[in-house]
């Protein structure tokens, strides 16, 4: 549509070697292949896994206004260093239970160990943050799984739309 602008946004990696460039990051880059073409990618970083950097990074991004959705990528493991649940819980208004759950399902088959993620999706302001894996494949895989839905559901947690509207914005 002309004259409405894309759905913004933040792409986050949270490892402790990608962070330090001990391994060069393709999570990014597969994030941003699974989403759609009219959807905007405005910020990008790679960060450690530490949980107080992560929940300043996510309130920063999220309270400043420019960005409707921050997908994080890493860190949803039960090692002791995953710490991007706790930093994504302990900075959201509210959990959005149904993404990760639909995620973990997606993959269950493919992969079996997706039981052991504790990947979470939830809402801070208007904005929406998503933990995807830690791979490129998951990350890509995962994102492109929920791609489809991620239309309505920012423009129903924009504003755009009311509640029950099935109307695509954008």
């Amino acid at each position: 549509m002309t004259g409405v602008r894309p759905w913004r946004f933040a792409l986050l990696v949270l490892s402790d070697k990608a962070a330090a460039g001990e391994r060069e990051d393709e999570c990014v880059a597969a994030m941003r292949a699974a989403l759609p073409t009219d959807f905007e990618v405005v910020l990008e970083r790679v960060l450690p896994d530490d949980q107080r950097l992560i929940e300043k990074t996510l309130i920063d991004i999220c309270d400043g206004g420019s960005v409707d959705c921050v997908f994080t990528s890493g860190g949803t493991g039960l090692g002791p260093r995953d710490v991007t649940p706790q930093a994504t819980r302990a900075v959201i208004d509210y959990d959005v239970p149904g993404i990760a759950e639909w995620m973990r399902a997606g993959s269950i088959k493919e992969v079996p160990t997706a039981v052991l993620s504790r990947a979470v999706a939830g809402v801070r302001g208007r904005t929406l943050i998503v933990n995807l894996p830690g791979s490129p494949r998951g990350a890509r895989d995962m994102a492109s799984l929920i791609a489809g839905v991620l239309p309505h559901a920012l423009a129903v947690l924009t504003g755009a739309i009311g509640e029950h509207s099935r109307d695509q914005v954008r």
